[in-house]
């Protein structure tokens, strides 16, 4: 969903509207509250957990209840990273530049994906999005869709 570690961890449960399909995130960085898009192939590995782990307040919550510490989340990731042997040195934060790029290759307006991010300032937005050469490189020039220029 392209969240920052210490939104994840803040999640409560009551942010969740799997009706509208919509995820409240509340206080993020600048203390906005924003939605992001709760995406579908998530939504029974959601339900899954919370079966299994019948958090309380927060989505997920530390050994004695509360919110789960960023550091633990960052531990988590990273030993799921050695797990599947993943060599890349990469963070969690990592998924978030990931979530932009995507989305953004994925033809969607940087707008759309700056209000998606928390960004208030449209050039924070854009250093999340960066584009390889080789994306860049294929992309065609308007004029080659026109037989009379050829």
């Amino acid at each position: 969903m392209g969240l920052r570690v210490s939104e994840i961890v803040n999640l409560k449960i009551s942010d969740i509207d799997s009706q509208d399909m919509k995820v409240m995130i509340r206080r993020g960085k600048g203390k906005k509250d924003r939605y992001v898009n709760l995406p579908e192939s998530i939504l029974e590995e959601l339900r899954t957990y919370y079966q299994a782990y019948r958090p309380k307040e927060f989505l997920f919550e530390g050994q004695f209840g509360g919110a789960y510490s960023v550091r633990s989340a960052q531990m988590v990731f990273k030993n799921v990273m050695k797990k599947v042997k993943v060599k890349k040195q990469i963070g969690i934060h990592g998924l978030r530049h990931s979530y932009a790029t995507h989305l953004l290759e994925l033809g969607t307006d940087i707008s759309h994906i700056q209000k998606l991010l928390g960004h208030s300032d449209i050039k924070t937005t854009m250093i999340y999005t960066h584009v390889s050469d080789k994306n860049l490189a294929k992309i065609k020039s308007p004029l080659d869709s026109f037989s009379e220029f050829k």
